[in-house]
């Protein structure tokens, strides 16, 4: 289970985070978790058998010719019948971190120290113990008092081991104090906490008891096969299921019932496709060479765009929310989630994964040139095994020539020690969990000369921590060449944007219209674009890569729905439910009337998919106010009511669902019921900005405006990174006929903020109102390079220089 940042609360849930307002052949029995089902739940041995169920059932009838039965819906069969036949996949998979992803608590299972050992941390001190034969820890609760819990479940094995807590509701909470299961020389065998630089009570949504740390939403989906999550909203209860405990085969290969009938049935040659959900088959008569001249290897035929392989393993090697439990191996993933897009808070502008920010390897490995030449997850690992399929190198010897890659006038190491590999340079290490280091899988050049020019880190000043990144680069550069610029260049346009230049819209649109770029960083680039541009939106809607099409829709969301409807409603009948649903969210807002008669059905659909993802997370703060948002676009003021509700009753820190109410009682006149929701929320999250903001714009449309004014500014106190935030108090204070401290507050803002229009703009009107024109004019220069096509702009340019 990824340990939950503080830095951005988890936002890759179905849809988009809400903004505030101004995201045998017989089946196994799926049993629900807490019964006593060991029996049926410890199904055993099995193999990721490389091809699973789905496909024609065929029936032999007396007297008659063959003839297909109706499709009849594959079902789990468990990895003990998959171990039947496929035995030696069986043995690799029983030795590998899928098969213990989770676990019964029992002495067999359990890594930890329970003999009564104690772990202090924030103030509590907690035990860990045994009684007749269970599993306990004493520790604080959600209420902060020392209380005992029985461990239900393990959750993982190497390089640490969770621990689940099950409670009556059929939540079932992940302990944020786990067991370092590395060796005690390597640090290991001991307990320690996963936010040692936090102090992390009961009170704070990263406690283990809050629903950052539940196991149905967070963890469930890839740690175990065939899970229904099943969460009543009626009662705030789940009654979680799952068909095998740990991630057996029919996780990557789907349900098994139809293979295995075909098996049975004496493997009939009219059933081409053995009643398989997937054929794997990319890596199907392909071999790797190198070229005789350059040693550059090369694949010996041509990639498909869908990568069957790929998608599947990033059910759960990617960072992303579930939209339906309807997952299909072989398909896309944004058919059935949604999947997170590059941003600042986990990625490096290059590409680079953070440390301590959870990615996994899916959008790594999409950004590399591996990925683009052809290369998929099982030419380096063995799929049933988890592990390598040789030593490191040999790995990578299959395709790279060791003649020109493994040796010194290549890597210019042959003097370290320990060696290096060519992961040390080309794959660097991240820590996250703690103790859980991580090779990032972009498979990039080390480039310092970024490090010099963004700040991004680089393999070499890695491990020469003590030099600098300048005297990387020159190294590099007497090594090879002075321009080395690798297969990841978009590094400069993530930066621009995250740095608020001015030419950012510019570079990222040339990024999004580049084929030569990996479809997730141009789908970025398009989501990153400050403003929208509806000619490039027009391209990108029909790229055949379904996350290019998503950013362009994330790119749409501000622009008028009535100008988006002949542009956006294609996407409506998209062949990827992501899309669709995507699309949906950003036309609700027409009213049926005003809809082509031709587009409503296809919307309906569409709509209804969006619901049914909501209601499916229907756990979810996040996901209660998105459905919300659009229960409020559609003109349903009931629904988003309790939708807002219902997500601050789930998580009352959760200050979107409480400003986006607050801003629902403004659109019906209740303003005194908006303030009595914003109140409430600061009462329990004083220090949030957002709450802060929110309230001091109330204020002020109820002209209480000296209220208003330290609302606004303890907003600013609170969140100096938020130009808006400044911005608007400063209007407040202009308003109240305090002039200079309003420029003060933009002056400052604008040190952080150099580009922001909004600040750029009200300082001219200020500077102009002291007649101060010469200031006024350099203020209208800044803005003028942020939009030089701007005609108003430049007449004013030319009367401030008169």
């Amino acid at each position: 289970m990824a340990k939950r940042s503080r830095s951005k609360r988890r936002q890759d849930t179905a849809g988009r985070t809400p903004p505030p307002s101004q995201p045998d052949a017989s089946p196994a029995p799926r049993p629900a978790l807490g019964l006593k089902t060991s029996a049926l739940l410890a199904i055993g041995a099995g193999a990721l058998f490389f091809l699973a169920a789905t496909g024609l059932s065929w029936l032999r009838a007396p007297n008659a010719h063959r003839q297909p039965a109706p499709a009849v819906e594959s079902t789990f069969v468990g990895s003990e019948t998959c171990s039947g036949c496929h035995q030696t996949e069986a043995r690799l998979w029983l030795a590998s971190q899928h098969r213990h992803a989770m676990a019964h608590a029992r002495a067999e299972s359990v890594r930890g120290d329970f003999n009564d050992a104690t772990f202090d941390y924030a103030g509590t001190r907690s035990r860990f113990f045994r009684n007749n034969g269970r599993f306990f820890v004493e520790t604080d609760g959600p209420d902060g008092k020392l209380a005992a819990f029985e461990v239900k479940y393990t959750f993982g094995v190497d390089p640490l081991q969770q621990y689940l807590i099950e409670f009556p509701d059929g939540r079932i909470q992940a302990l944020s104090i786990a067991w370092d299961t590395r060796p005690k020389n390597a640090g290991g065998q001991r307990w320690f906490h996963l936010y040692p630089g936090a102090a992390v009570n009961s009170n704070d949504p990263l406690h283990w008891t809050k629903p950052s740390q539940n196991w149905n939403f967070m963890c469930a989906e890839c740690h175990s096969t065939g899970v229904h999550k099943s969460y009543d909203p009626a009662t705030d209860r789940f009654k979680t299921s799952f068909a095998e405990i740990s991630v057996g085969c029919e996780a990557c290969h789907g349900a098994g019932s139809r293979h295995v009938a075909w098996a049975r049935g004496g493997k009939s040659p009219d059933s081409p496709d053995k009643g398989l959900a997937v054929r794997f088959d990319e890596r199907a008569g392909v071999s790797w060479t190198s070229n005789p001249t350059t040693l550059l290897p090369r694949r010996s035929a041509a990639h498909a765009l869908l990568r069957k392989e790929v998608e599947t393993c990033g059910l759960c090697h990617a960072r992303r929310g579930q939209l339906s439990e309807d997952w299909k191996p072989g398909h896309w993933l944004s058919e059935t989630h949604r999947v997170s897009l590059l941003d600042r808070q986990r990625f490096e502008a290059d590409g680079q994964m953070r440390s301590d920010e959870e990615v996994y390897n899916y959008a790594p490995f999409k950004l590399s040139r591996m990925y683009a030449m052809g290369v998929t997850c099982s030419d380096c690992h063995d799929p049933h095994g988890g592990s390598l399929k040789a030593a490191v190198d040999d790995v990578c010897a299959q395709c790279h020539a060791a003649t020109k890659y493994g040796t010194e006038a290549h890597h210019h190491h042959g003097a370290a020690s320990p060696s290096l590999t060519c992961a040390s340079c080309h794959m660097p290490l991240r820590s996250y969990m703690v103790v859980d280091r991580r090779h990032d899988h972009g498979f990039r050049v080390p480039r310092p000369d970024l490090s010099m020019q963004l700040g991004v880190p680089n393999a070499c000043n890695d491990c020469h921590r003590d030099n600098s990144p300048e005297w990387a680069a020159e190294t590099i550069t007497g090594w090879f060449r002075p321009q080395r610029h690798g297969y990841q260049t978009y590094a400069g346009a993530f930066a621009a944007a995250w740095r608020e230049q001015p030419d950012a819209q510019a570079q990222l649109a040339s990024l999004a219209s580049s084929p030569d770029v990996p479809a997730l960083a141009r789908a970025s680039a398009l989501a990153e674009l400050p403003a929208p541009d509806i000619d490039l939106a027009r391209r990108v809607l029909a790229d055949p890569d379904p996350m290019v099409r998503l950013g362009a829709l994330d790119m749409l969301e501000s622009v008028p729905v009535a100008q988006l409807w002949p542009l956006v409603s294609p996407r409506l009948s998209d062949p990827v439910r992501g899309v669709r649903m995507r699309a949906a969210e950003l036309l609700a807002s027409l009213p049926p009337a005003q809809r082509p008669a031709a587009d409503n059905e296809a919307f309906a659909r569409a709509a209804a998919e969006f619901v049914d993802a909501q209601k499916l997370n229907a756990d979810r703060a996040d996901a209660r106010a998105t459905l919300g948002n659009f229960y409020a676009r559609q003109g349903n003021p009931a629904g988003a009511e309790a939708e807002y509700r219902a997500a601050i009753h789930l998580d009352p820190s959760f200050s979107a669902a409480a400003i986006n109410l607050a801003d629902l009682y403004r659109q019906l006149g209740r303003e005194g019921d908006g303030e009595r929701v914003l109140r409430e929320a600061l009462a329990r999250s004083d220090q949030d900005a957002s709450l802060h903001h929110a309230l001091g714009l109330l204020l002020v449309r109820q002209k209480r405006l000296d209220a208003a004014l330290e609302e606004l500014q303890r907003a600013v106190v609170l969140d100096p990174a938020q130009a808006r935030y400044a911005y608007v108090y400063a209007l407040g204070l202009h308003s109240a006929g305090r002039r200079d401290d309003a420029a003060a507050v933009l002056i400052e803002s604008l040190r952080r903020h150099p580009n922001d229009p909004d600040a750029l703009s009200a300082m001219i009107a200020f500077s102009r109102e002291k007649g101060d024109l010469a200031t006024a004019l350099a203020y209208a220069e800044r803005l003028a390079g942020l939009y030089p096509g701007d005609r108003g702009l430049a007449e004013m340019i030319k009367q401030l220089r008169q």
